[in-house]
């Protein structure tokens, strides 16, 4: 899905320390080198960007709620969305989480929203933040601030098959398995490090919205475990490798 770490094939540092200050720097200050590591501690703050039905919000309050905010090792303090009047987020209201829109449309150029978009999202001064089908491409002052720590999944395994329509390219290519993927955003489309894959078997039978919704259990599956332990354990990034402590 697109969505789009800064430079990877180095090390970079990511706070992601609860109560940390993430400072909101016009200037696109990159990352200063050396070692990077995210220390492991509970309660990590994320926020949630959705741009459709939200079932992996869902997926993720569910999971918050059954194993409480501090053994899951996170909780969501915000959702925000790129369009109004979307199930995703009357999710976020029955759930009682504060919400924010950034339309694209509101703003005379795509750099302006990206600035406005990473506002709203800083003003909660998240430790992560979860693209949970954001169907829009973040820019560079949106990365300078997030990222190495936005998380966002793709129905396909990368790096096959990246874009949007990563199930329908599967399908007329003959694979015979495909899947979903967790990574982190990047610059590209559907190009930063992995953080995890599933795979889904292709049936012959199969057509694209069958097979979308069997790779959809596994990514929401999939994305819930891996915002767990990013969030409990901490990681690091070497080069495209994601190294979870």
């Amino acid at each position: 899905m697109p969505v789009s770490l800064l430079a990877v094939g180095r090390f970079v540092d990511f706070p992601v320390s609860r109560g940390a200050k993430h400072s909101y720097d016009r200037t696109n200050t990159p990352p200063r080198k050396g070692p990077a590591v995210a220390e492991p501690q509970a309660a990590k703050r994320v926020v949630v960007l959705v741009s459709g039905s939200g079932t992996n919000l869902q997926a993720l309050l569910d999971a918050i709620a059954a194993d409480g905010t501090e053994a899951y090792g996170a909780g969501i303090v915000a959702v925000g969305a790129d369009r109004d009047g979307i199930e995703g987020l009357a999710r976020a209201e029955r759930a009682g989480l504060p919400t924010f829109v950034c339309r694209v449309k509101d703003h005379a150029t795509r750099e302006e929203w990206d600035a406005a978009l990473t506002g709203a999202v800083a003003a909660y001064e998240p430790d992560l933040v979860v693209s949970a089908g954001f169907m829009k491409i973040v820019g560079k002052e949106f990365l300078a601030l997030f990222g190495g720590r936005t998380v966002n999944t793709h129905p396909a395994l990368l790096p096959s098959f990246p874009g949007a329509h990563g199930v329908r390219d599967a399908l007329a290519y003959g694979a015979r398995v495909t899947g979903c993927t967790v990574h982190f955003v990047d610059d590209g489309v559907d190009t930063g490090p992995i953080i995890a894959q599933g795979v889904v078997e292709i049936r012959d039978e199969d057509d694209e919205s069958a097979l979308h919704e069997r790779i959809k259990e596994v990514e929401r599956r999939l994305l819930v475990d891996v915002v767990g332990r990013l969030a409990r354990n901490g990681y690091r990034i070497e080069g495209r490798k994601v190294v979870i402590q």
